[in-house]
């Protein structure tokens, strides 16, 4: 992509990166070869970011932030300001001397901001802040109409059409009203006319057919009675007819006495649930069902009631009902029950039919819709109001992410953490800068493990209030020796807020050269104590043994009386043994006296000597470090949190350095070297230790070595080329033991 903008890069992490120090060079950054942006996208969670902006910013909702979206939002605000140069100074306040009156978007922001700080009693301010264009119940307090196409009580021009607002919120519930008001949106009020013409149409049958309410305006408090006693009333009559079919079923279909033994001692209510389940009455052989005496308890009440709105309008005064009452009394309600499991309209039964045709009689929906139509009519207007707010969130934070998306320049400066810089993890006498926070640790690790580094996944708790977090820190100074799983510190976030954190999983890369320069050394300083450890608890183990077998044999004499114990043959020390270990010590004899001889020849390049020890014993340790430190990339840790890194981001050694600080002592602070509880010093041990060295060194200097050496070194090494080479015809005979005259020959 070819571009007439001329570009400025710096370089940090090992790449060149854009300098964005211009309204200019953020108005092209269109123009910016895609292939130079370090990152391409980024996720809209997890980001020490203000949420709303990204919200903003992503027009697509997909909860990532692509290019494209930040070059259209970049354009957005350019098309709205005077000076783009206005979006590098990041201010909380939007200065309205700022916006660009000679663009139609920037007169409609305009327009709206003005509008906005007048309903809040500032028309003279000539700055709008964040707080200012939030605050929206505020800004549509005093307005009755504001364009979300919601109506509250208040917008009725009447109290009849407010009152049929309230309906419709009374039986469908309302939406919130920009001004902070509950009303009604035009789905609501469609829906509850269609119900309230729905229950309307449902009557109209029940008031032309009079078996529909048998009762009249008392049928539905009858047929709530009916409903609850039917099932009771049906079990009734039909064991009193098994009771006709077999007298001896009779006693079995009333309670037992075993029956009244379960609750008889408990405190009785008449309304228990095991009186319930008793008949209503007592069975008999076609026996009619009392109405006022030997009734159940349980159901007394409701017997009661069927009497009184049922029994008594339909057979005078009886005092026992029939099966066959019964069959009249359910054919009665046959009607009811087939009208009144097809109603409709529910919604508003609770208005009562007479509201309801009241309502729908009236010009009530015209009138609402008119009104929600003049709302919307003011939707463009208002909407302005939420540019408002988007311009002043851009003129805050755009330049910010700008600098955190197509360059890294926060986070290379270091003068402030970048977006993705959750806080600082502080853990073994060390601060740790570059922390993330991650969901999913294991899906992490499997990404960021190839970037080289030393991460250390830890759990994160607030004692106060619960929270919990898992972050990712990158360990790039110091060494690794006492970062393992379980070890607590503390973290702090870009808030301030403390956390407990604790490791629970680590990916172990070399973290300096200094640490591969002492590996070595500390791997054979573990080797050793390992191998000391296994032969003391080995040695301990034997004897130990030892002493149980004294102890059982002790134990066992003292049973069996004294024994006369058997004389060990004598041992006898094989020939061959000795002579391997001769051999073997002569072949070191020479091998150490070798070494020695030649390194004392080094004479005045003995120092270079140690020198070169040192490098065989680190070298190879330090190189591989070296090679591994050099490929450290924050780019895999970034890609597992959902980011598209565009760039090899490097952390090389200085910056490492920066991203993790060892603790040091203050400037101009004072120390005590004196420690109480310091171990108490023997210093015969190197006393003698230097004097032995500086008598050796003496000697050499004097060449009292040279004599003894000259001639010892000969000699070892004869014996080590005699004992490694057998006489022609022997090579498989074990070597003998002969004189060195007999050698000679």
């Amino acid at each position: 992509m070819g571009s007439d903008h001329t570009w400025k890069f710096f370089r940090a992490g090992g790449f060149d990166q854009v300098r964005l120090d211009t309204g200019s060079d953020l108005m092209a950054i269109d123009q910016l070869d895609q292939k130079l942006w370090v990152a391409l996208a980024c996720p809209t969670i997890g980001l020490n970011f203000d949420a709303k902006t990204l919200e903003l910013i992503d027009t697509d909702k997909d909860g990532r932030i692509r290019a494209p979206e930040l070059i259209e939002a970049v354009k957005w605000a350019g098309i709205r300001l005077k000076n783009p140069d206005d979006l590098l100074k990041c201010a909380p306040e939007l200065p309205l001397a700022a916006v660009n009156e000679s663009t139609l978007e920037g007169r409609e922001v305009l327009a709206s901001a003005r509008q906005i700080l007048t309903s809040l009693g500032k028309r003279d301010a000539d700055v709008i802040t964040l707080d200012d264009t939030t605050d929206t119940e505020k800004i549509f307090a005093q307005t009755r109409f504001n364009g979300d196409g919601i109506i509250p009580v208040e917008s009725g021009e009447d109290s009849a059409t407010q009152a049929v607002i309230r309906d419709v919120i009374e039986c469908f519930g309302s939406d919130m009203d920009r001004s902070g008001n509950p009303g009604v949106n035009q789905e609501k009020v469609d829906q509850f006319f269609a119900e309230a013409q729905a229950y309307s149409d449902w009557w109209k049958p029940a008031e032309t057919d009079a078996a529909i309410l048998p009762f009249g305006a008392s049928t539905e408090a009858a047929a709530a009675t009916f409903r609850s006693l039917r099932a009771k009333a049906d079990d009734y009559f039909t064991r009193c007819r098994l009771a006709a079919f077999d007298p001896r079923a009779a006693n079995t279909l009333n309670p037992e006495e075993k029956d009244y033994l379960l609750f008889a001692a408990k405190d009785l209510r008449a309304d228990s649930s095991e009186i319930a389940l008793f008949p209503l009455a007592q069975v008999g052989a076609d026996k009619p069902l009392p109405l006022r005496e030997g009734l159940n308890p349980a159901w007394a009440g409701a017997i009661a009631k069927l009497e009184t709105e049922i029994v008594r309008p339909l057979f005078q005064n009886k005092a026992f009902l029939s099966e066959s009452d019964w069959a009249t009394i359910i054919a009665k309600f046959a009607a009811y029950e087939t009208w009144s499991a097809a109603k409709t309209g529910a919604a508003v039964e609770k208005l009562g039919l007479s509201r309801v045709r009241e309502i729908l009689a009236g010009n009530s929906k015209e009138t609402i819709a008119s009104l929600i139509a003049r709302d919307k009519a003011l939707e463009p207007e208002f909407n302005a109001i939420a540019g408002v707010e988007r311009l002043v969130r851009y003129y805050r934070d755009l330049y910010k992410l700008m600098n955190n998306f197509v360059s890294f320049r926060d986070f290379y400066i270091h003068k402030d953490k970048a977006v993705f810089q959750a806080g600082t993890l502080y853990l073994d006498q060390r601060s740790c800068d570059l922390c993330l926070r991650v969901e999913d640790p294991a899906k992490h690790a499997v990404m960021a493990g190839l970037s080289g580094t030393y991460l250390a996944y830890c759990d994160c708790v607030r004692k106060g209030s619960g929270e919990q977090m898992q972050i990712v820190a990158a360990f790039t100074n110091g060494d690794s020796d006492n970062l393992i799983v379980g070890r607590n510190g503390i973290f702090y976030d870009r808030q301030g807020r403390d956390w407990d954190a604790t490791i629970s999983k680590i990916i172990a890369n070399p973290i300096s050269i200094w640490q591969a320069f002492w590996a070595p050394y500390k791997k054979a300083v573990r080797m050793v104590q390992e191998q000391i450890s296994k032969r003391a608890a080995t040695a301990d183990q034997a004897a130990t043994a030892r002493l149980q077998q004294r102890l059982d044999k002790i134990e066992e004499s003292s049973t069996k009386g004294p024994a006369a114990a058997p004389a060990e043959p004598p041992k006898k020390i094989d020939p061959g043994t000795i002579a391997a270990l001769g051999v073997g010590a002569a072949g070191i004899g020479g091998m150490v006296g070798g070494l020695l001889t030649g390194f004392l020849n080094l004479k005045g390049l003995m120092p270079l000597g140690i020198l070169a020890i040192i490098l065989i014993i680190s070298g190879p340790s330090m190189i591989l470090a070296w090679l591994k430190l050099r490929k450290r990339n924050l780019g895999p840790i970034l890609d597992a949190n959902g980011w598209a890194v565009n760039a090899k981001v490097k952390i090389n050694l200085p910056f490492g350095a920066a991203l993790t600080r060892v603790a040091a002592l203050p400037p101009g602070a004072h120390r005590d070297l004196i420690d109480p509880y310091a171990e108490k010093k023997r210093p015969w041990g190197w006393y003698i230790a230097i004097v032995i060295i500086v008598l050796l060194a003496l000697g050499w200097v004097f060449g009292r070595f040279d004599r003894p050496l000259s001639s010892i070194s000969p000699k070892i090494t004869s014996s080590w080329v005699f004992h490694n080479q057998p006489p022609p015809g022997q090579e498989g005979a074990a070597p003998e033991n002969k004189s060195p005259a007999e050698q000679k020959k």
